[in-house]
């Protein structure tokens, strides 16, 4: 997550949103469960004490981050239309004359296939592109471009 506002797809925030509300589950089970300091008991009380606050911490930064993303997201609006950026829906054509609609996104967002990320060579190359611009990346088989078709 940049810091930058960003935005990201309806699908996106809808699994944000899901895995918002799953982890504030979590955390209260958790919670619950924490007796505090004055509490007595052995070493393996003590123990499974501290894993339990230690996963408290954890899932209280997973809330934040994730809170962090879905208010980055309202203040940046939704995805650009005539340029790709994050939440982008784009229709290229590969090398091999392959047509495939991709929508651009964070790891964070990874729900399905068609999913490019922004920290792969093709989700880097195409950030900022328009239809008709013909881009070059280094894919994993060597150089490769594909053509921007449509966005959407």
């Amino acid at each position: 997550m940049t810091g930058e506002p960003a935005p990201i797809s309806a699908e996106a925030r809808r699994a944000l949103e899901r895995e918002l509300a799953e982890l504030r589950a979590q955390r209260e089970a958790v919670a619950a469960t924490l007796r505090g300091g004055d509490a007595q008991g052995d070493t393996a009380d003590q123990a499974d004490e501290l894993q339990r606050a230690a996963q408290l911490q954890r899932l209280d930064r997973r809330i934040g981050d994730i809170d962090v993303r879905l208010r980055q997201a309202a203040d940046a609006g939704p995805p650009p239309t005539d340029v790709i950026g994050i939440g982008t829906t784009a229709t290229v054509r590969f090398d091999d004359g392959t047509v495939q609609t991709l929508q651009l996104g964070e790891v964070a967002e990874a729900l399905n296939q068609t999913l490019v990320t922004t920290d792969s060579p093709l989700g880097r190359a195409l950030l900022g592109h328009r239809v008709g611009d013909l881009v070059g990346y280094e894919a994993p088989g060597g150089h490769t471009t594909v053509t921007v078709l449509s966005l959407g």
